[in-house]
């Protein structure tokens, strides 16, 4: 056996999170290739998760009671729910809460309904407020 081929990595890569795919090297233009991996903490992760879930639930009950049909319906849902996020102290510090720690993206992932984008465009401007 060669001295090459005793050669050990010094690389400790416990823990690591790796993510990939397959690019066409030929067509590739673009800035960065691959994505983010947030690693939250477990509290965190309860936050997002009770936040998204009083969300996802309040649109739930909002679309029983309002039509959704159009622009115009939407928004008048949409600020119908930021009206009784609003007139709840604990759940609008929870939301807030939830988008500074884990950002708007990881609450659109765990909000399942058409109005979670349009909801949480206009909650980022109440974060920026506080």
């Amino acid at each position: 056996m060669s001295e090459g081929s005793k050669k050990q990595s010094n690389f400790d890569l416990k823990g690591a999170q790796f993510a990939g795919g397959l690019v066409n090297a030929d067509t590739v233009n673009a800035q960065q290739i691959g994505g983010n991996i947030t690693n939250y903490s477990p509290e965190q992760r309860q936050n997002l998760a009770e936040a998204a879930a009083e969300i996802q639930q309040l649109l739930n009950q909002l679309g029983q009671t309002y039509p959704t049909n159009t622009p115009l319906e939407k928004q008048i849902a949409v600020t119908e729910a930021l009206k009784q996020i609003d007139s709840n102290p604990t759940l609008k510090a929870r939301v807030i809460g939830a988008l500074k720690s884990g950002g708007t993206e990881a609450l659109k992932e765990l909000v399942d309904h058409p109005l979670v984008n349009i909801l949480l465009a206009t909650l980022e401007g109440w974060q920026d407020a506080e």
